[in-house]
C-alpha cells in the first residue's frame, strides 16, 4: 500500500487514492446523485431493470448495497487505521477495490441483459475484497471492533440471498432480504452513531466553553442494541406482526431516550454537529412510524421505510462524509453554506417523501418527483463542494 506524499509535491496533485475515504465517499455521493433520479425515470417509464422483478427491488438493492455499501467501505477504510494504529489503505489496492465496486454497480445496471452468473460474480466480489484489506489489522487487535467484520460478512450473505431470489424470481424473499439489510444498517448506525454523535457533540460544546452535560445511561445502551438486533431477527424469521410492532416501538422509545441526553438544543449553531442529531432523530421517528403502520396502517406511517433509509441512513452518511472529509484532509471542522444547504435539502426530501403522499394523496407522482429532485440537489452540492477536497492533497501537507 502506498502512503500519500506531502502537498508540497504540487497543490494540484491528484490524491483521490491517497486514503480509503476519498474515492468511496465521492462514489457514494455521486451514485446517490444519479441513482435516485434514474430510479424515478425508470418508475415513470414502467421499466423493470431486474428481470422478472418489480423495479422497486432494484432501487432498494442499489441504495443499500451500492450507496450505503460505498459509504461503509469509506468509513471502514478510514476507521480501521485509527482503531488499530496501522497504515492507511491507499494506492493500487484501493484503486482495485474501487474498480470492483464500480463493476458491481455496472452489472446491476444491466442485469436484465447480462447472464446472472456475471452479475453475481461482479456484485459479490466487493465485500470479500474489503475484508481482505480491513480484517487483518482488526483481527490482530482483537478488540471491540471485531464484530464489525461479522456485520460485513452478514451483509455479504444478504447480498448473496438477494441474488438467489433474483435467480428464482422470488419477490417475497428479495423484499425480506432488503428489509433485513436495512435493519443491519440501522444496527450499525445505532452502534457507531452512539459513539460518534455524543463524542463530537461534547467536543463542540467544550470548544464553545459550554458544559457538555451529556447523559450516558448504560442500561439504555445495552437494551437498545438488543432491541435493534431483535428487530433484525424478527424480520429475518418473519415474526408475527404484533411482535415486530412491539419491538420497533420499544426501540423507538429507547432511541428517543438516548438522544434526549445529547444536548441537541445546544448544537443548532453548528451545522456539522446538528446534522448528526437530525440524522439520528429519524431513528425513533422511523421506528415509531413502522410500529404505527403495522398496528393501524395510518396513512402518515405508510412510508416509514424512507424515514429510516433516507432519513436515518442517508442523512447520517452525508453527515459523516462531510465531517470526515474535512478532518482527514487537515481542514477546520466547519462546513460551508452550500454544505449546510445540502443538509437542509436532504432533510426536506425525506420529510416530503415520508409524509407528502398522506398530505396530498392525489399528487403522489409529483411528490416523489419533488423529493427526488431535493435528494439529487443535496448530493449534487456534496459532489460540487467535496470533489476538490477529496481529489486534492491535504491542506496541512501531511500524507493521507
Amino acid at each position: 500500500m502506498n502512503v500519500a506524499t506531502p502537498a508540497r509535491d504540487g497543490a494540484r496533485r491528484f490524491a483521490l487514492f491517497d486514503y480509503g475515504f476519498r474515492p468511496f465517499f465521492l462514489l457514494a455521493g455521486g451514485f446517490a446523485l444519479l441513482a435516485v433520479p434514474a430510479w424515478f425515470l425508470l418508475y415513470r417509464a414502467g421499466l423493470m431493470p431486474l428481470p422478472g422483478m418489480p423495479g422497486q427491488l432494484w432501487h432498494g438493492h442499489e441504495m443499500l448495497f451500492g450507496f450505503v455499501g460505498a459509504a461503509i467501505a469509506g468509513f471502514m477504510l478510514t476507521a480501521v487505521p485509527s482503531w488499530t494504529g496501522s497504515r492507511g489503505f491507499a494506492g493500487l489496492p484501493l484503486a482495485l477495490l474501487v474498480a470492483v465496486w464500480v463493476a458491481g454497480r455496472a452489472a446491476f445496471s444491466f442485469a436484465a441483459h447480462l447472464p446472472l452468473l456475471v452479475v453475481a460474480t461482479a456484485e459479490l466480489a466487493f465485500i470479500p475484497g474489503l475484508l481482505v484489506l480491513v480484517a487483518p489489522p482488526v483481527l490482530r487487535m482483537m478488540n471491540r471492533n471485531v464484530p464489525i467484520l461479522v456485520v460485513l460478512t452478514v451483509i455479504w450473505c444478504l447480498d448473496a440471498a438477494f441474488l438467489w431470489a433474483l435467480a428464482h424470481q422470488d419477490v417475497r424473499l428479495a423484499q425480506r432480504v432488503l428489509l433485513v439489510t436495512l435493519g443491519v444498517v440501522l444496527l450499525l448506525i445505532t452502534i457507531i452513531g452512539g459513539r460518534i454523535v455524543p463524542a463530537f457533540t461534547g467536543n463542540a460544546l467544550r470548544a464553545r466553553g459550554l458544559n457538555a452535560g451529556l447523559r450516558h445511561r448504560p442500561w439504555i445502551e445495552r437494551f437498545l442494541i438488543l432491541a435493534m438486533a431483535s428487530l433484525v431477527a424478527a424480520d429475518l424469521l418473519r415474526a408475527p406482526v404484533a411482535v415486530v410492532a412491539a419491538v420497533a416501538g420499544a426501540a423507538a422509545l429507547l432511541h428517543a431516550i438516548r438522544i434526549s441526553g445529547w444536548q441537541t438544543c445546544h448544537t443548532l449553531r453548528d451545522p456539522i454537529v446538528w446534522i448528526l442529531h437530525a440524522a439520528y432523530a429519524w431513528l425513533p421517528i422511523g421506528l415509531g412510524l413502522r410500529a404505527v403502520f403495522l398496528l393501524t396502517s395510518h396513512p402518515l406511517s405508510v412510508h416509514w421505510m424512507h424515514a429510516l433509509g433516507s432519513g436515518a441512513a442517508a442523512t447520517m452518511i452525508l453527515a459523516v462524509m462531510t465531517r470526515a472529509s474535512l478532518g482527514h484532509t487537515g481542514r477546520p471542522l466547519q462546513v460551508s453554506r452550500l454544505t449546510a444547504v445540502s443538509y437542509g435539502l436532504l432533510l426536506a426530501a425525506t420529510a416530503i417523501r415520508v409524509f407528502g403522499p398522506a398530505v396530498l394523496p392525489g399528487a403522489y407522482t409529483a411528490i416523489v418527483a419533488i423529493a427526488s429532485a431535493a435528494w439529487a440537489a443535496a448530493f449534487a452540492l456534496f459532489v460540487w463542494v467535496y470533489t476538490p477536497i477529496l481529489c486534492g492533497p491535504r491542506a496541512d501537507g501531511r500524507p493521507g
